[in-house]
């Protein structure tokens, strides 16, 4: 099989949970918006491609992966989580067993909730409005985000990660709820270095497991690589100064 990864091309965001898992798996696929040279040329594509009037299942957004399967028609899969589950099923990410499987699952939607608490710590009114247009609630929600919900999500992984005695989230191999826990922690220190900082003093086990997948060797290849997007102010994870106190 191959794939196409549709996409932002500018920004990690909740793409690069999906480009974690398909580097990892070494799977052959395509970010189509990033394939496009000029500018602003990814972002156009991505939309029509989603207005297409010929598709009976548009995705609601980006993400969405097409699996191009040889002899048979293109599955296009949206949402990071269903597509997560799709690969983890396809390249080894996820346990063979169906309590393993639901259990990666519920690993990864936990994630998912912790990713949409930190989009709204600069985001807390109004998606449609701009970060300045909203900076007094943005405080009032990124203190109570960096006091008391993010050490809440890493300390319940810490406690698995304790009581797993494997150094993974789902039993003694990796799987995509490890590469996306990376990522969370990865999006916390650029986001909010001197909060998580503080947090990561009280969960060695989440660290360890970060600095694990990091020098996994497909891993670091595509974090030394141009394929990885730096964190920016326009993603999931921003650096306000002033929401990280």
């Amino acid at each position: 099989m191959t794939y196409e990864l549709h996409y932002w091309p500018t920004i990690q965001g909740r793409g690069e949970f999906v480009r974690l898992a398909l580097e990892e798996a070494g799977a052959d696929y395509r970010d189509v918006a990033r394939a496009i040279p000029h500018e602003g040329g990814g972002e156009e594509a991505l939309m029509n491609w989603m207005a297409d009037p010929e598709l009976a299942r548009p995705p609601f957004a980006p993400p969405f992966l097409v699996v191009k399967r040889a002899g048979a028609e293109d599955l296009v899969i949206g949402q990071t989580a269903a597509i997560l589950t799709y690969l983890g099923a396809h390249h080894g990410l996820a346990p063979a067993d169906e309590a393993g499987r639901f259990w990666v699952d519920q690993l990864q939607l936990t994630i998912a909730d912790l990713v949409a608490e930190v989009h709204d710590t600069h985001h807390p009114v109004s998606l449609s409005a701009y970060y300045r247009d909203q900076k007094p609630e943005a405080a009032r929600r990124a203190a109570n985000f960096r006091d008391q919900r993010f050490p809440k999500f890493l300390g319940w992984f810490e406690r698995i990660l304790e009581r797993g005695h494997t150094g993974w989230l789902a039993g003694p191999e990796l799987t995509y709820a490890d590469l996306s826990l990376f990522q969370a922690v990865s999006g916390l220190r650029y986001a909010f270095a001197k909060a998580m900082a503080r947090a990561e003093r009280e969960t060695p086990e989440v660290s360890a497991l970060a600095a694990r997948v990091a020098e996994r060797p497909r891993i670091r290849a595509y974090l030394a690589s141009p394929r990885r997007i730096a964190f920016n102010e326009d993603g999931i994870f921003r650096h306000y100064p002033e929401l990280d106190l």
